[in-house]
């Protein structure tokens, strides 16, 4: 009998020794799994700015070959969510956080580091068979509110996008419940709307139109940019501009967006790694190259020969 119960006390001893393990082990803490420019991390970026965050990667890959930026393309919304909930600690949006919003990431103990990277031009398009080429601020406040003559179809990307709260706020219209007015899935999806319709007014960001994909590009070749006047503007009230670097840095462009890098990490890791290199030369001469306006213009070097 004594024999029999030295060998429970033996079991029950074993088990207690294999919880306290089991407990100490969830209370290391892990261990990290990247650095300033090594190792993997996941960040979320507004899929309106996908081709741009592309390019970005794509240098940043080839620059620091032991990183793994892993970019998860959501909306906005989605993409705000994610940041509040501490999915990612990484956000390339077109707004700032909110101080609600602020207040939660901090709650955690952590910081919120907000680096503007690059000026967006919300570009307006139309089918190349068109006769419209120009239209005012005015007139495009008055259609996205219906006021318009209607004979227009007006699409843009999808109801919960960067784009769709920027015309909102733009037209002062809180719902877009207008009959000629529809919100798509993506950037794509306008451009070939507007290439098979010559109706349509297509409302997209820059970038998709500037240096397209082969994916798209035939249904580029098929639109064509429309000039916007703001007679607002005190220096510019009679005249009509399309998007480039140039109208955009002089202010005569007024349908534009900054873009944000929102860096909730708190450490040395990739995130910061990534962020540091897109603020950087190199990674504002990609925005250069793109055709999107660079918060730091980089320097030209002119070369003077005897």
């Amino acid at each position: 009998m004594k024999i029999k119960l030295g060998v429970v006390y033996v079991l029950v001893l074993i088990v207690l020794i294999a919880g306290l393990q089991a407990c100490k082990q969830k209370q290391v803490k892990s261990v990290p799994t990247d650095s300033f420019n090594a190792g993997r991390a996941t960040f979320v970026a507004d899929e309106s700015f996908s081709p741009i965050v592309a390019q970005e990667e794509y240098v940043y890959r080839s620059r620091y070959p032991n990183a793994d930026p892993v970019f998860i393309y959501k909306t906005e919304n989605q993409a705000v969510n994610m940041l509040l909930n501490d999915s990612v600690r990484l956000a390339v949006l077109s707004r700032t956080l909110d101080t609600a919003e602020r207040n939660i990431i901090t709650r955690r103990t952590l910081s919120v580091e907000v680096v503007p990277f690059a000026v967006d031009a919300i570009t307006l398009i139309v089918n190349k068979s068109s006769n419209d080429t120009a239209i005012t601020v005015a007139q495009l406040k008055k259609e996205l509110k219906g006021q318009g003559n209607g004979n227009k179809t007006i699409v843009f990307d999808n109801p919960n996008s960067s784009l769709v709260r920027y015309l909102k706020d733009f037209s002062g219209n809180k719902e877009f419940k207008q009959k000629n007015i529809y919100a798509l899935k993506s950037n794509i999806e306008v451009i070939k709307y507007v290439s098979e319709h010559p109706d349509a007014l297509g409302i997209i960001g820059f970038s998709w139109i500037n240096n397209p994909e082969k994916e798209y590009a035939d249904y580029v070749e098929k639109v064509k940019v429309v000039g916007v006047r703001d007679e607002g503007n005190k220096q510019y009230p009679n005249e009509y501009f399309k998007p480039s670097q140039e109208s955009l840095v002089l202010k005569q462009y007024p349908l534009s967006r900054s873009l944000y890098l929102i860096n909730c990490s708190s450490k040395n890791g990739l995130a910061t790694g990534f962020v540091t290199f897109l603020a950087s030369d190199v990674g504002q001469r990609i925005i250069l190259k793109s055709g999107l306006l660079p918060d730091s213009i980089p320097p030209r070097e002119i070369i003077l020969k005897k």
